[in-house]
């Protein structure tokens, strides 16, 4: 019965959302929509997304000191195939923000309170075993075309890279094997994390109607894409600091285009824990220095 709940939901039937049809302007608006959220709530939504920049650093470190330097553009941009699961706690605070709650940053970790988070989880590991076949692949791609030998400096590795026919192959394949690992990843999340914390509907539903809205708007969700991998590129420039800004503008925004996209209907609501009287919190101190922001 747990595996079922996990893969279908409460329900005694498999839910089947109604899918919309969107346009571009729908993606204008859900952008304006995330960042109106990343303006009423911006301490939240950085303290949430402070980890991209560490692990920037981090694969930087490793990279420059255990010669792994061919591994790290596929590692840095390779985040955007798991970022969904990064953002879980951006999608609870739009969500509650929407209801009329309280958004304080200790309710963004309350979806692991969910009865969803059995289904959550499920797809969160399917998004990781991506990630790890891409780097694996990416890996194989540049042993295809340099060898087993570690780049001896980053000057060396940049020549071998830009200057060379091999280079220019591993910047060829690379790229666009990586465009299809970061189609798949977009047709199988674009609204299913938003979903599982809306209803309770299960892992396998919610991957299904994913990809239903892919099939149902390609051109709007091409579109909405190559929005995401250009903010993620300008994020990260420079040392990854951007991040801190872009992840949560596009966490909201990715929960108001789950609004647009499905419609809304009687599906039983995950069940959360029980609302608690407000206290303030340590965690909440610095959004007092932000007079604009709201509740």
């Amino acid at each position: 019965m747990a595996y079922s709940n996990i893969l279908v939901g409460a329900g005694t039937h498999p839910s089947r959302p109604a899918i919309r049809k969107i346009g571009v302007a729908d993606l204008g608006d859900a952008l304006t929509r995330g960042i109106d959220d990343f303006y009423a709530m911006p301490t939240h939504a950085m303290f949430l997304c402070i980890i991209y920049p560490i692990v920037g650093f981090v694969l930087a470190r490793l990279a420059f000191g255990y010669s792994v330097l061919p591994l790290l553009y596929p590692l840095a941009s390779g985040f955007a195939l798991v970022g969904p699961v990064a953002a879980l706690g951006l999608y609870e605070l739009s969500r509650r923000r929407e209801a009329g709650l309280d958004t304080s940053a200790a309710h963004a970790f309350s979806v692991f309170e969910s009865s969803s988070v059995g289904a959550i989880a499920a797809l969160g590991l399917l998004l990781l075993v991506i990630f790890g076949i891409w780097v694996a692949a990416a890996n194989a791609i540049y042993v295809a075309n340099f060898g087993y030998a570690s780049p001896s400096s980053i000057e060396e590795f940049l020549h071998d890279v830009l200057t060379t026919r091999a280079g220019w192959m591993l910047i060829i394949v690379g790229n666009g094997v990586g465009l299809l690992f970061a189609v798949l990843v977009l047709t199988i999340s674009a609204v299913s994390f938003p979903l599982l914390l809306d209803r309770d509907v299960g892992a396998a539903v919610a991957l299904l109607t994913s990809i239903r809205a892919v099939a149902r708007n390609p051109f709007t969700m091409a579109v909405w894409g190559l929005i995401v991998g250009a903010l993620l590129v300008v994020g990260s420039i420079p040392f990854f600091i951007g991040l801190t800004i872009v992840m949560p503008v596009l966490g909201h925004a990715t929960w108001h285009l789950y609004r647009k996209v499905v419609e809304p209907q009687g599906s039983p609501s995950p069940t959360l824990p029980p609302q608690e009287k407000e206290r303030r919190s340590a965690a909440d101190f610095p959004v007092v220095l932000f007079p604009w922001a709201k509740k």
